[in-house]
């Protein structure tokens, strides 16, 4: 029951860490909703949810991970009681009744990887919630972008090759007889038997011999021609993950790329109830009413990024485009002191205008 847990809680979390990157990619999600091949409201609509399905996505690898970490629990207490000395390449474990199960899960490198991705995982959960988004964005920023390195050590977690498949079943059907061992151990082999099948092959069972039940079905007895040979499971998690990882990274770059123009900041405009409208000016920015931009200023932040509506865009006859964003953390907190150095706050009634050379 273990390994079957197991196995089919690793298929669901192949899933949902493929499918999980997909709503963050928010250049593709923009093309396909302005494209004319997504026509339908519906569908548009539903591309709108992208934040939710990706949120439903990290709350099943939470679940499901917890599954597979408590199935490999059971597994690593079964390997280490169910030692086998018969088939020596299937233990995991180094002898029977081993009491050192943490060597099962710290050593190897599944369990290494495992541990360290359930803290990874952990941590990228607890900050997720909406008191620290609220209270400190830069803490839930910063830990989500270590998916990475819970990707990274996904595609190294499959590679110990704990479970194995047999390779020689036509040699060694399962539960077949081999005359060099097992009757040597268990049985005393009928000297008829040695004379009667001296290749260990498959032949019609004589009745005349008296051989053990197990080894007889249908009058045919299963002779083992070699001994069984293992190998390791070929990872399918790379199958499933590298191509959303490989199209996440590529839109990064393609961002970073694109926002390497410099904005320049014409005006800032200082509303009552902590509201600051940031008027722009980009080479080559094109934008159509309804649309968002997402705001990256390294003095403020070197990672951390934020959409905000276009409240004013483009026309033929100005080049200006601009914002308004509500203070309500400590990134929109920053950029305002960035922008407004010597404003008070608490005794603006009406707003203010402020026109400088503004950092880029």
């Amino acid at each position: 029951l273990g390994l079957c847990v197991s196995r089919a809680s690793a298929s669901v979390l192949n899933v949902n860490c493929c499918l999980v990157l997909l709503p963050m990619c928010r250049v593709l999600l923009a093309f396909l909703r302005g494209s004319q091949k997504v026509a339908s409201r519906k569908t548009r609509r539903l591309l709108d949810k992208s934040k939710t399905f990706h949120v439903t996505c990290g709350v099943t690898i939470c679940i499901f991970s917890v599954l597979h970490v408590a199935a490999h629990l059971v597994n690593a207490l079964n390997f280490s009681e169910n030692y086998n000395e018969d088939f020596l390449a299937l233990n995991a474990a180094n002898y029977r009744g081993e009491v050192s199960q943490l060597y099962l899960m710290s050593v190897l490198v599944p369990g290494l990887t495992g541990v360290i991705m359930v803290l990874v995982l952990f941590l990228m959960c607890t900050a997720s919630t909406y008191a620290i988004r609220v209270s400190n964005y830069d803490i839930f920023w910063y830990t989500h972008n270590l998916f990475f390195v819970f990707y990274m050590l996904l595609m190294l977690h499959v590679s110990g090759g704990v479970l194995k498949y047999q390779t020689n079943l036509e040699e060694h059907p399962p539960g077949c007889f081999n005359p060099n061992k097992t009757l040597q151990e268990n049985t005393t082999v009928p000297k008829a038997f040695e004379e009667t099948f001296p290749d260990y092959t498959t032949e019609p069972f004589p009745e005349d011999l008296s051989v053990p039940e197990p080894f007889v079905q249908n009058n045919f007895m299963r002779i083992c021609s070699e001994e069984p040979k293992f190998q390791s499971h070929f990872p399918e998690t790379w199958f499933w993950i590298s191509g959303p990882l490989c199209l996440y990274c590529v839109e990064r770059l393609y961002r970073y790329i694109r926002s390497n123009k410099p904005v320049t900041i014409t005006s800032v405009i200082s509303h009552p109830s902590n509201v600051l409208e940031v008027r722009m000016m980009k080479a080559d920015f094109k934008a159509r009413p309804g649309q968002y931009v997402i705001l990256h200023c390294p003095r403020v932040s070197t990672l951390e990024s934020h959409p905000f509506t276009l409240t004013m865009c483009p026309t033929d006859t100005k080049a200006t485009f601009g914002v308004h964003l509500k203070v309500v953390g400590d990134w929109t907190e920053r950029f305002r002191d960035l922008l407004l150095l010597h404003s008070n706050q608490d005794t603006e009634i009406l707003p203010i205008f402020q026109q400088r050379r503004y950092p880029k």
